[in-house]
């Protein structure tokens, strides 16, 4: 197994009242949310906890690859779950691009409580051993 490099940390938490109020507007989900995010989402009726950790983490990719929230749109960074749950990004258009620009590959972790949604993100380059 090739060993790895870590190159970048991003890590954002977010009040879940302040998701709960965004979704009172109809299209805050549409907006943010990558395709298959959103059906994931969905398939579980909206969770708002769930909802805040997707957006935690695209507020801590823009801080890993240290770019902000500028040459992608939110819905260009997907947080999708396996099976057993583990969380995992899929890039479109340009996050796709800053993170290939980069080198990057990203390890994802997140949590919530009732109140409080963080992710943290690490960014990583693969290396030969």
């Amino acid at each position: 197994m090739p060993s790895a490099e870590t190159l970048s940390t991003g890590i954002d938490l977010i009040e879940i009242d302040r998701i709960r109020r965004c979704m009172d507007h109809p299209r805050f989900c549409s907006r943010i949310l990558g395709v298959q995010e959103y059906e994931q989402l969905k398939a579980r009726g909206f969770p708002v906890q769930s909802v805040a950790v997707s957006f935690c983490a695209k507020e801590a990719f823009s801080k890993a690859v240290s770019t902000g929230i500028r040459g992608f749109s939110l819905r260009d960074v997907e947080l999708l779950r396996n099976p057993e749950g583990k969380p995992y990004f899929v890039l479109h258009n340009g996050a796709l691009r800053v993170a290939r620009e980069k080198g990057y590959r990203f390890d994802v972790s997140a949590t919530h409580t009732k109140e409080l949604a963080c992710v943290m993100v690490v960014a990583y380059r693969e290396k030969n051993a």
